[in-house]
């Protein structure tokens, strides 16, 4: 939105956005708890957390508020490995340029050895830890999975060079419930599961977006309890939702949002839908 139509609607920013302010994001007390265990209990000695849940549960979001923590943490490093679904060649060139290792991608054995070195030198000269993030994880290869715990293992396990967040769905799971992926299931030490939403905490959400945005009257309470209760227990079909009624809203010069708005624009798209099927 401009800023013309932010002030229409007496908005700050677009509380629909997926660009919002972090400090913007409303972040559940199980949420809240697992950045405090990451950052207070699993980073000072490494190790692998895990963010699970289906798409537009929280996994993202939570990504997000945790990376801003730690980039604002003493003596951490923080990188974010954006290339999931990357070869054995590929990862190593990935994790080069994350933490400023020169790798050839055709010696891993070099690179292997490069990085380590590099995370022993901070870790002992300085006392920086390492931290990687890594979202839609369960796009990883089994034998980039396993590479990954292998680099941060030392000391024959007994010291972790590297703290890893992985965030993926249902399929990541499945993947780290075979026999070739439980060494590095057995070593998750915090865990994140999403489940789908109480129609309560989404409206509750949108209630968050509206008023951090400046205007908490933008929505009825009546279309938030709407919007919710269709949202299937999903934040982002909900918030997708308001997003789609509020762009509608200001085309159509349109400054009520409330049930009779939603009726018209998702009633409309449904008669649409019917009659092409016709």
């Amino acid at each position: 939105m401009n800023k013309k139509s932010l002030a229409r609607h007496a908005l700050k920013f677009d509380p629909f956005s997926p660009g919002i302010p972090t400090e913007a994001i409303r972040l559940a007390p199980a949420v809240e708890h697992f950045c405090w265990r990451v950052e207070t209990q699993l980073v000072p000695d490494g190790g692998f957390a895990l963010v699970s849940g289906e798409p537009g549960t929280g996994k993202s979001v939570t990504l997000r508020a945790l990376a801003e923590r730690l980039e604002n943490a003493r003596d951490v490093s923080l990188g974010t490995l954006t290339h999931a679904s990357s070869n054995l060649g590929d990862f190593y060139r990935e994790m080069g340029d994350v933490f400023g290792v020169a790798i050839r991608s055709h010696n891993r054995w070099g690179g292997f050895k490069k990085l380590r070195e590099r995370w022993i030198a901070h870790l002992e000269a300085t006392h920086v830890r390492q931290v990687l993030l890594i979202d839609e994880a369960q796009e990883m290869p089994t034998a980039v999975l396993n590479e990954l715990r292998l680099l941060s293992s030392d000391r024959f396990d007994s010291r972790s060079l590297l703290t890893v967040v992985l965030a993926g769905d249902g399929r990541l799971l499945a993947k780290l419930g075979r026999e070739e992926l439980l060494p590095l299931g057995s070593r998750i030490r915090v865990r994140l599961p999403f489940e789908p939403a109480e129609t309560k905490t989404i409206g509750e959400t949108l209630l968050h977006l509206m008023a951090a945005a400046g205007n908490p009257a933008l929505m009825t309470e009546e279309l938030v309890r709407t919007i919710a209760e269709h949202a299937m227990g999903n934040h982002r079909v909900a918030v997708s939702a308001a997003a789609e009624l509020l762009a509608a809203a200001e085309a159509a010069g349109h400054e009520t949002l409330d049930e009779a708005f939603y009726l018209e624009v998702f009633g409309a798209r449904g008669a649409r839908r019917a009659k092409r099927g016709r």
